[in-house]
Protein backbone atom coordinates (compact mmCIF):
# COMPACT_ATOMS: atom_id res chain seq x y z
CA UNK A 1 0.00 0.00 0.00
CA UNK A 2 0.99 3.52 -0.56
CA UNK A 3 0.95 6.49 1.60
CA UNK A 4 -0.48 8.39 -1.39
CA UNK A 5 -3.76 6.67 -1.33
CA UNK A 6 -3.85 6.22 2.22
CA UNK A 7 -5.74 8.97 4.38
CA UNK A 8 -4.49 10.24 7.74
CA UNK A 9 -7.10 8.02 9.49
CA UNK A 10 -5.67 4.47 8.49
CA UNK A 11 -1.75 6.02 8.52
CA UNK A 12 -1.74 6.57 12.54
CA UNK A 13 -3.27 3.21 12.98
CA UNK A 14 -0.82 2.03 11.21
CA UNK A 15 1.69 3.56 13.09
CA UNK A 16 -0.06 2.61 16.43
CA UNK A 17 -0.04 -1.03 15.62
CA UNK A 18 3.97 -0.20 14.82
CA UNK A 19 4.00 1.08 18.39
CA UNK A 20 2.37 -1.86 19.85
CA UNK A 21 3.95 -4.88 18.39
CA UNK A 22 7.02 -3.50 19.58
CA UNK A 23 8.42 -2.37 15.74
CA UNK A 24 10.99 0.47 16.87
CA UNK A 25 12.47 -1.64 19.89
CA UNK A 26 13.18 -4.51 17.28
CA UNK A 27 14.58 -1.93 15.19
CA UNK A 28 16.28 0.13 17.52
CA UNK A 29 18.14 -3.56 18.60
CA UNK A 30 18.70 -5.15 15.97
CA UNK A 31 20.38 -1.69 14.76
CA UNK A 32 22.64 -1.84 17.69
CA UNK A 33 23.48 -5.33 17.31
CA UNK A 34 24.69 -4.39 13.36
CA UNK A 35 26.32 -1.65 15.20
CA UNK A 36 28.47 -3.47 17.55
CA UNK A 37 29.35 -5.92 14.71
CA UNK A 38 30.34 -3.25 12.58
CA UNK A 39 32.70 -1.36 14.74
CA UNK A 40 33.74 -5.03 16.25
CA UNK A 41 34.72 -5.71 12.22
CA UNK A 42 36.28 -2.23 11.56
CA UNK A 43 33.30 -0.72 9.13
CA UNK A 44 31.76 2.45 8.90
CA UNK A 45 28.80 2.80 11.71
CA UNK A 46 27.73 5.41 9.53
CA UNK A 47 26.77 3.31 6.42
CA UNK A 48 25.35 0.61 8.57
CA UNK A 49 23.29 3.24 10.39
CA UNK A 50 21.99 4.63 6.86
CA UNK A 51 21.63 1.16 5.25
CA UNK A 52 19.04 0.38 7.96
CA UNK A 53 17.32 3.61 8.06
CA UNK A 54 16.47 2.56 4.09
CA UNK A 55 15.48 -0.38 5.18
CA UNK A 56 12.98 0.73 7.71
CA UNK A 57 11.55 3.58 5.75
CA UNK A 58 10.35 1.20 2.85
CA UNK A 59 9.10 -1.30 5.96
CA UNK A 60 7.15 2.07 7.50
CA UNK A 61 6.33 3.39 4.00
CA UNK A 62 4.72 0.00 2.80
CA UNK A 63 6.37 -0.75 -0.38
CA UNK A 64 5.91 -4.45 -1.21
CA UNK A 65 5.13 -3.16 -4.95
CA UNK A 66 8.41 -1.68 -5.22
CA UNK A 67 9.96 -5.18 -3.70
CA UNK A 68 8.67 -7.24 -5.93
CA UNK A 69 10.11 -4.49 -8.75
CA UNK A 70 13.32 -4.46 -6.94
CA UNK A 71 13.72 -7.93 -6.78
CA UNK A 72 13.30 -7.89 -10.63
CA UNK A 73 16.22 -5.35 -10.71
CA UNK A 74 18.42 -6.87 -8.88
CA UNK A 75 18.21 -10.10 -10.82
CA UNK A 76 18.72 -7.97 -13.59
CA UNK A 77 21.50 -6.64 -12.65
CA UNK A 78 23.04 -9.61 -10.53
CA UNK A 79 23.02 -11.79 -14.37
CA UNK A 80 23.68 -9.03 -16.26
CA UNK A 81 24.90 -5.93 -14.77
CA UNK A 82 23.51 -2.26 -16.09
CA UNK A 83 22.32 -2.49 -19.78
CA UNK A 84 21.04 0.24 -21.52
CA UNK A 85 18.08 -1.52 -22.36
CA UNK A 86 16.97 -2.08 -18.68
CA UNK A 87 13.87 -0.17 -18.66
CA UNK A 88 12.81 -2.28 -22.32
CA UNK A 89 14.00 -5.00 -20.34
CA UNK A 90 11.54 -4.68 -17.60
CA UNK A 91 8.54 -3.04 -19.50
CA UNK A 92 5.21 -5.30 -19.03
CA UNK A 93 4.51 -5.68 -22.88
CA UNK A 94 0.91 -6.67 -22.59
CA UNK A 95 0.27 -3.88 -20.40
CA UNK A 96 2.24 -1.33 -22.69
CA UNK A 97 0.62 -2.36 -25.74
CA UNK A 98 -3.13 -1.70 -24.00
CA UNK A 99 -2.30 2.26 -23.34
CA UNK A 100 -2.44 5.31 -25.60
CA UNK A 101 0.33 7.57 -26.56
CA UNK A 102 0.31 9.43 -23.50
CA UNK A 103 -0.46 7.34 -20.91
CA UNK A 104 2.92 5.46 -22.76
CA UNK A 105 4.84 8.22 -21.85
CA UNK A 106 4.09 8.32 -18.64
CA UNK A 107 4.24 4.76 -17.41
CA UNK A 108 7.93 5.26 -19.21
CA UNK A 109 8.95 7.82 -16.83
CA UNK A 110 7.80 6.26 -13.89
CA UNK A 111 9.47 3.09 -14.81
CA UNK A 112 12.29 4.67 -15.46
CA UNK A 113 12.52 6.27 -12.11
CA UNK A 114 11.55 3.52 -10.22
CA UNK A 115 14.27 1.70 -11.92
CA UNK A 116 16.74 4.74 -10.69
CA UNK A 117 15.61 4.20 -7.02
CA UNK A 118 16.03 0.45 -7.08
CA UNK A 119 19.68 0.88 -8.99
CA UNK A 120 20.36 3.18 -6.51
CA UNK A 121 19.20 0.78 -3.57
CA UNK A 122 20.89 -2.23 -4.89
CA UNK A 123 24.42 -0.10 -5.08
CA UNK A 124 23.47 1.02 -1.33
CA UNK A 125 22.91 -2.76 -0.47
CA UNK A 126 25.70 -4.50 -2.58
CA UNK A 127 28.23 -2.14 -1.31
CA UNK A 128 26.80 -2.74 2.40
CA UNK A 129 27.21 -6.28 1.80
CA UNK A 130 30.42 -6.68 0.41
CA UNK A 131 32.02 -4.72 3.07
CA UNK A 132 29.60 -7.02 5.19
CA UNK A 133 31.41 -10.16 4.73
Amino acid sequence: MKTEGKNFKSVAKEAKMRLKKGFWQDYKSSLQDELARAKKEGMNESLVERYFAGKVTCTVKGMADDDAFYEKVKELLLTEGEVSDAIGRLTDREYFASLGYEEKQRYTLRLSERYLKALERFKKEYEFELKNR
